[in-house]
């Protein structure tokens, strides 16, 4: 996208432009989809940038139907991952015709044999997924975009004056059908995207189905019903605005085709329909997926609340993520029990985000451990299953092999990556519970030399309980700082997730143990100074460094019987029950 802006003179403050959230420069993936428009040649192309990760498919659901084409970019040394596949067959349902563009050409493991093996692996996959004979027949591109250029032949090295994306717009133009939308039409637009401004109320991003629009027209809100389609809201539009390159644009007026910001409306959602007033009928509106995973928030209630966090209070959480549920739509939240929420998404990741951003809002939360959606159908259990595939060095695959055997993982396929000796790749099936918190576990396995990639693929029968996916753990029964005198006596029992000076309390889990049962025990002991003179001093206690824990690893860490205590300088792990008695009689009456 960068390559494409600054070719058709887009003015370019960083690299990566269209990610514009925090999180997702830090992170470096694309979290929402992003609009943006740019001329090329007396066209002008309209475009939206959309996240690779499955878990942030509601993000590609909503904007496939405001598209007439796509570009697939597939990794030239990798192939077609389990989130391509994802991906793809949205657009394909929708009847695109994709450009299949292979990048990192550039790389010398690239040869073309390996784009032409790749290529054959796209076909297999559009043809498993049902493409029709015009889906199939897709043009091919190859490109690199870290050096800036495509090209309709392969090649490593392109002459100076074809070093652009010239050949790339080219093709989009060629491929990708112009709308076919009537001018003449009354005006309609299916709401896609919507964010809040302080200063102009609502703001509904979508694209114009059909008509013209200007800037004081009479409009009004429509939502189909079971019943009917019934009128929401009616106002007038007090700014049109259009995505130009990086900036944004006010606008007089946009015809049919156009992916336009309107200002104006105050209630109507993702999936209604802004029309003329004449008109009474709704757009059809898009179909998401199920959630797979979800998650309770509540009220942080530990000893050490209200210290770090400005919004405390269940109605602060429940109206934040009412918020965020009407922006983005593969989020769902239900009241729960009390003060607590149960928030529905498709993946730990994805709520990790949500998790993180509230963090950083100034909210305190207790998070309880991800919970995977069941079906029941037939008086069977089904789970959600994933498709895995791995790609390691060959001396982790035994250790990875027994790893997702404990998280009842099934192999499909195993043989070598080509283009690389002595890597190994895996296709699996494995329980949508089996991997949660597995990355953290993966990487440290794989000593950061593996790769996983992950999407859902059915519902099937449940595979019964999991193996021993982990140990037991040192909770704290003590209450103040935790001192290093103490910690240096628990060494031996585990691996601690504490330093010496923070603070701790009654059920905070302070570390791993290195059985699998719980242990508590006191980290705040002090020592104790007596008259008698002893010869190794304090200060020279020489502990292991810590094991910090990251909020996506202590979502995947956590056990059904724990919490994950989330404010804005630190996160902590505690048990549900704080009392060592509580918890005692409560595991009995569970094992009961």
């Amino acid at each position: 996208m960068d390559r494409l802006l600054r070719q058709c003179g887009a003015d370019i403050p960083h690299e990566r432009a269209m990610d514009s959230i925090n999180l997702e420069r830090e992170r470096g993936i694309t979290i929402s989809s992003k609009v943006t428009s740019i001329s090329w040649k007396d066209n002008e192309l309209n475009m939206v940038d959309t996240p690779g990760h499955a878990d942030f498919g509601g993000e590609v659901e909503r904007v496939v139907g405001m598209v007439e084409g796509a570009i697939l970019v597939v990794d030239a040394g990798e192939g077609p991952l389990a989130q391509t596949k994802f991906v793809l067959a949205k657009a394909l349902k929708y009847g695109i015709r994709p450009i299949l563009l292979l990048n990192k050409v550039d790389r010398p493991a690239v040869s073309e044999e390996r784009c032409d093996e790749v290529e054959s692996l796209v076909f297999d996959l559009f043809a498993n997924l049902g493409a029709t004979e015009e889906q199939l027949d897709f043009p091919v591109l190859y490109a690199s975009a870290k050096e800036g250029w495509a090209s309709s032949s392969f090649t490593k090295d392109p002459p100076t004056d074809m070093k652009n994306m010239s050949q790339l717009l080219d093709a989009i133009i060629r491929h990708v059908p112009p709308p076919n939308a009537s001018l003449d039409a009354p005006f309609q637009m299916l709401v896609s995207m919507m964010e809040k401004d302080f200063y102009l109320g609502r703001i509904l991003t979508g694209r114009v189905f059909s008509g013209a629009v200007r800037v004081g027209d009479r409009i009004h809100g429509l939502r189909s019903t079971d019943s009917g389609v019934t009128k929401i809201e009616e106002g007038k539009i007090t700014k049109l605005m259009k995505k130009k390159g990086t900036s944004m644009a006010l606008i007089d007026s946009a015809g049919a085709g156009d992916i336009i910001s309107m200002a104006g409306m105050t209630t109507p959602v993702i999936g209604n329909t802004v029309a003329n007033v004449e008109v009474m009928t709704a757009l059809p509106t898009v179909e998401l997926d199920p959630p797979t995973i979800s998650m309770t928030f509540g009220v942080n209630d530990s000893p050490l609340a209200g210290r770090d966090g400005t919004h405390l209070t269940g109605g602060k959480i429940g109206d934040r993520l009412m918020a965020e549920a009407e922006t983005n739509l593969a989020i769902n939240v239900l009241p729960g029990i009390g003060e607590s929420f149960e928030v529905q998404g498709r993946g730990e990741l994805q709520l990790g985000i949500l998790i993180e951003n509230m963090r950083r809002e100034g909210f305190e939360l207790s998070v309880s451990p991800p919970r995977v959606m069941y079906k029941t159908e037939n008086k069977e259990k089904l789970e959600p299953i994933e498709e895995v595939t791995i790609e390691v060095n060959e001396e982790h695959v035994g250790l990875i092999m027994e790893a997702l055997s404990h998280r009842r993982a099934e192999v499909l396929d195993m043989g070598p990556v080509p283009g690389h000796v002595g890597r190994t790749r895996l296709s699996l099936t494995c329980p949508s519970r089996g991997l949660v918190g597995y990355r953290s576990v993966f990487s440290s396995d794989t000593r950061g030399t593996g790769f996983m990639h992950r999407a859902f693929l059915t519902y099937a029968k449940h595979r019964g309980p999991l193996g021993n996916v982990r140990k037991g753990v040192l909770v704290s029964m003590g209450y103040g700082t935790i001192t290093a005198y103490a910690l240096m006596s628990l060494e031996p029992r585990g691996i601690l997730f504490v330093t010496p000076g923070m603070e701790t309390y009654d059920g905070m889990i302070v570390g791993e143990h290195s059985r699998d049962t719980d242990l508590d025990i006191n980290p705040v002991r002090a020592k104790e100074l007596s008259n008698m003179r002893s010869a190794n001093k304090d200060e020279n206690v020489k502990l292991s460094p810590p094991r910090l824990m990251t909020l996506e690893e202590a979502i995947g860490y956590v056990a059904s019987d724990e919490l994950i205590e989330v404010t804005p300088k630190a996160i902590r792990l505690r048990k549900r029950y704080l009392e060592v008695n509580k918890r005692k009689s409560m595991s009995k009456r569970l094992k009961e």
